[in-house]
């Protein structure tokens, strides 16, 4: 009796030894899969924050434009200035990819997008706009939060006031929309809107030679040691191939074109409201502070930044912006616990 007893408890204690033995390696697979899942998905995300460098061909054009984050967070459309390119986003995109779907193109005759001849592209702010809202469309960006800086904000400003309803907020950043911004730098361009003679055209030759191209860079900056020269290199470079000086004289005229349209940007302002973050280098003599204080005039929603740094204050100040943005970005794009993702 006592070795059937016996017996019974070792198969017992047998028996629990191995039922525990399989739970505890089901439990090492789990928490192995769990692991590799995690890294499955950590890679994932580090890939999406990688920026990829494309193109799309637009209307018989190739476009080339950064791309980085997920294509399922809120859209935010970078628009570049003059003579750069979507190269002067290349520090703020990865700041920013791990929460936002990021995308900077280069306009047509600028960084690596097609570069036309005269007469073969009419190189005019409308047309380039036009560019960018077949652009956004052609990659599904449905709505977005822009930033513009100097060119793109005509060209930002246009697509807003035609689609008011796909653009969530704004980040400017050195771009006008205001007569108070066009100041003594703008005589000579304002001559030349005037009467595009030969004189007044060959008086703007000078702004696109690399003295000036480096001005742009480094006037106004307290830290010129930090500003990189290969951003002044790299434009001049672009802008020295054959044809494209006569391209942007043609833009210089064309900018004429947006002071009559202010009023209408400044309605789009007052009307829809889009929540706007300011961020402009104060020292910049090109769009000087004085075009970024009527701002407030127009719009409610808006936080206002001045920086001691010039007219690409991303170069200087990029750290500071891209933490402005994450949070202006993220109180205003991301939705909370009671809100759905329906509408990014």
């Amino acid at each position: 009796m006592n070795k059937r007893v016996r017996a019974a408890k070792m198969a017992t204690v047998i028996g629990a030894t191995v039922l525990g033995m399989f739970a505890y390696s089901q439990l090492i697979l789990s928490d192995a899969a769990q692991v590799t899942v995690g890294r499955t998905a950590a890679a994932t995300s580090v890939d999406e924050a990688r920026t990829s460098y494309r193109t799309v061909e637009v209307d018989g054009l190739q476009i080339f434009y950064r791309e980085a984050g997920p294509k399922s967070a809120p859209h935010l459309l970078l628009l570049h200035g003059f003579p750069t390119s979507s190269h002067m986003f290349r520090n703020l995109i990865p700041a920013l990819a791990d929460r936002f779907h990021v995308v900077a193109p280069d306009y047509p005759g600028f960084g690596h997008s097609s570069m036309p001849k005269l007469g073969e592209f009419e190189y005019t702010f409308d047309k380039l706009a036009d560019v960018i809202d077949t652009f956004t469309r052609r990659i599904g960006l449905d709505r977005y939060a822009m930033y513009v800086q100097d060119y793109g904000a005509p060209i930002g400003f246009r697509l807003a006031a035609k689609h008011p309803e796909r653009v969530r907020a704004l980040v400017i950043q050195n771009g006008n929309a205001y007569d108070e911004g066009l100041r003594e730098f703008w005589q000579p361009l304002k001559a030349y809107w005037r009467e595009p003679s030969a004189a007044n055209r060959q008086a703007l030759a000078k702004f696109l030679e690399l003295d000036a191209t480096k001005w742009q860079y480094t006037h106004g900056v307290h830290r010129p040691e930090r500003i990189s020269p290969d951003n002044w290199l790299i434009d001049q470079t672009l802008l020295d191939r054959p044809g494209n000086k006569d391209i942007q004289l043609q833009l210089f005229h064309s900018y004429g074109s947006n002071p009559s349209l202010y009023p209408q940007w400044q309605e789009y302002f007052r009307r829809h409201q889009p929540p706007t973050l300011i961020v402009w280098g104060k020292n910049d003599q090109i769009f000087p502070a004085e075009g970024a204080y009527p701002y407030r005039r127009d719009l409610k929603d808006v936080e206002f930044h001045l920086l001691e740094t010039g007219h690409f204050a991303l170069e200087e100040e990029g750290d500071t912006i891209a933490r402005l943005m994450r949070a202006f970005l993220e109180r205003r794009l991301l939705p909370t616990k009671n809100e759905s993702r329906r509408d990014r």
